[in-house]
């Protein structure tokens, strides 16, 4: 061994014992990593900081910021909902949760799939009478499945596509994964099915905002405009296109109210109507009605035309301004530039308009107002800030939109119209100038902690290769497994894949095998195809840990899981993968 191949695994050693300890961050571990690299001058100065502009860097995160506009517009629950009454029994419901899961997250980022999906498993749950841990892990194994279908579905799949661009002089396209991708998503889900048994039945999720504040339901008030598809319906109508999920508990009509309105009264254009639900069923009675909120139609305007209007969430303190008044009275809009959209009170069901409600210390309220300045009057209020949750009432989806800019980015990726990179740059762009979603919602979705690991170890992984450390790794596996079939030596790749993934971050294990794994491949007198995409499947498919992949750690304490359940579903689901997926593997990328 040279000095610099000594230097390379030195500090390859270190970072993968690092990030075993856990005692740092894996975006810490990561610039650790890229500085110690410079010191030993096996990256140079110039090179240092190349990954930072590398195409993987644009591509993961424009397709979180595409995900985040996806879980916004409510297409994927609008769509399980459709198919959700009819899923009654515990295996139907985790297949349709899990087979959702699954499809989506061939489409956008697996953890993006996941997080869109968690509260309908939440709502299913709550129906059935049965505990989320039910739904939670399948469906984030089904994410993880689901993600290796396409190109874009898990960030190891962008790297390994990377890497094969570099060796052979062409990348992966959208959907070179799908053969082996659906096989195995197939397979999962087939599993999933029935393998949900295995899971501790005594797992019960830690409390959830809404329980340890005691939210039942909130009130809000909605205007009926001209051309609703609710003018001329009746109460019945209303709440069946709720789903049963929202009350009519007052209608108001030429300032005249009709409390508790009976299930056959006819609703009007220019009536007034309070609603009681929770925020997500209004929202979408709200969207799927044309209503306008009542609040909304006090325009609230911004301080500064860079600041955004947005919706906060927050309880009168002991000593708010607002205890014993209504918000007509202390003039909440004039005043203070907020307009109250809900309201809601603990076993208390409001028949009064929002503007005469008197408050009291305890109420929650959603407030709409100028982001940049909405702290300041909360503090003058007295008002205590909830931690933050997707709380979306009163905001504009447009699904279409985002429906038709997600699969306009499809197709010209399916034909290679244009570069991945420049695809999902532009279609993020897009979505935040059409209004689809936010800009500062599409700054939060990013994973910057990823995006910064990922941008200082491309330099480190690079650097394993010049110094010719990656072949000497792969020479040595070559050594080991000389006298191993070829269907061996794969299955060999999969599984360290798959074993290193838990305590290397799947991305950082792509960084760093997937060379490996081509070298390997070289020495044997194979093509890396096969092998290249064995290290993608096994760094996408950490099914043992909650700490290997963000989806496992997303549902831990949702699900009330402990460290080992994960083991009881994974286990057999890892078999599962390396049998099913060593042959597809071969059966579509020949090794010779």
């Amino acid at each position: 061994m040279t000095t610099p191949q000594i230097l390379a695994v030195s500090i390859l050693v270190a970072m993968m014992g690092l990030f075993l300890w856990g005692r740092f961050r894996y975006d810490l571990v990561g610039a650790l990593a890229l500085l110690a690299a410079l010191a030993a001058g096996i990256v140079s100065p110039k090179e240092a900081f190349s990954g930072f502009s590398d195409d993987i860097v644009i591509i993961v995160a424009s397709a979180l910021v595409v995900s985040a506009a996806v879980g916004r517009s409510g297409v994927m629950e609008h769509a399980l909902r459709q198919v959700a009454p009819y899923a009654r029994t515990t295996r139907s419901q985790v297949v349709v949760l899990v087979g959702t899961v699954t499809v989506l997250s061939a489409i956008i980022k697996n953890i993006g799939a996941l997080a869109m999906l968690i509260p309908v498993a939440f709502q299913i749950a709550r129906r059935s009478g049965k505990s989320p841990s039910v739904f939670l892990m399948p469906m984030s194994f089904g994410a993880l499945l689901g993600g290796i279908i396409t190109l874009i579905g898990t960030s190891p799949n962008i790297i390994v596509s990377r890497v094969r661009g570099e060796i052979v002089g062409e990348p992966f396209k959208m959907f070179d994964f799908a053969p082996v991708g659906l096989g195995l998503a197939a397979a999962g889900v087939a599993f999933l099915a029935f393998g949900y048994r295995l899971l501790p039945r005594d797992r019960r999720g830690a409390a959830t905002l809404d329980e340890a504040l005691d939210i039942k339901d909130y009130i809000t008030e909605a205007a009926i405009p001209e051309g609703s598809p609710l003018a001329g319906q009746t109460v019945s109508d209303l709440k069946r296109l709720a789903e049963g999920d929202v009350t009519v508990t007052t209608i108001v009509r030429n300032n005249t109210q009709s409390l508790s309105p009976l299930p056959d009264a006819t609703l009007k254009a220019g009536d007034i109507v309070l609603l009681e639900g929770e925020p997500d069923a209004l929202e979408r009675v709200v969207a799927r009605a044309e209503l306008k909120l009542e609040a909304e139609r006090r325009a609230v305007e911004a301080a500064d035309p860079s600041h955004e209007i947005g919706v906060v969430e927050a309880v009168i303190g002991p000593n708010s301004l607002l205890i014993g008044h209504s918000a007509r009275r202390l003039a909440v809009h004039e005043r203070f530039q907020l307009n109250i959209l809900a309201v809601s009170r603990s076993n208390k069901r409001f028949t009064e308009r929002l503007r005469d409600i008197r408050l009291r210390a305890g109420d929650v309220l959603v407030l709409q107002g100028d982001l940049d300045i909405v702290p300041e009057r909360m503090r003058e209020l007295g008002l205590l800030p909830l931690a933050e949750r997707a709380l979306q009432l009163g905001s504009a989806r447009r699904a279409w939109l985002t429906v038709a800019i997600v699969a306009a980015t499809v197709v010209l990726l399916a034909f290679s119209v244009v570069p991945v990179a420049v695809a999902f740059f532009g279609a993020a762009a897009f979505l935040i100038l059409f209004g689809a979603l936010p800009i500062r919602e599409a700054y939060d979705s990013i994973e910057w902690p990823i995006l910064v690991m990922l941008a200082t170890l491309i330099p480190v992984s690079d650097a394993l290769r010049t110094t010719g450390t990656t072949d000497l790794l792969s020479g040595w596996l070559t050594h080991v497994a000389g006298g191993l079939p070829p269907w061996g030596a794969l299955t060999l790749i999969l599984m360290a894949a798959m074993a290193v993934t838990p305590f290397l971050n799947n991305a950082a294990t792509v960084l760093v095998m997937a060379p490996i794994a081509a070298g390997f491949a070289t020495g044997l007198g194979f093509k890396p195809d096969a092998f290249l995409m064995a290290v993608a499947i096994g760094a996408a498919c950490d099914f043992l840990t909650p700490i290997g992949h963000q989806c496992n750690t997303l549902v831990m304490g949702p699900g009330g899981y402990k460290f080992g359940d994960y083991a009881r579903l994974g286990l057999p689901l890892s078999i599962i993968v390396i049998a099913v997926g060593v042959p597809l593997i071969l059966a579509v990328w020949p090794i010779h």
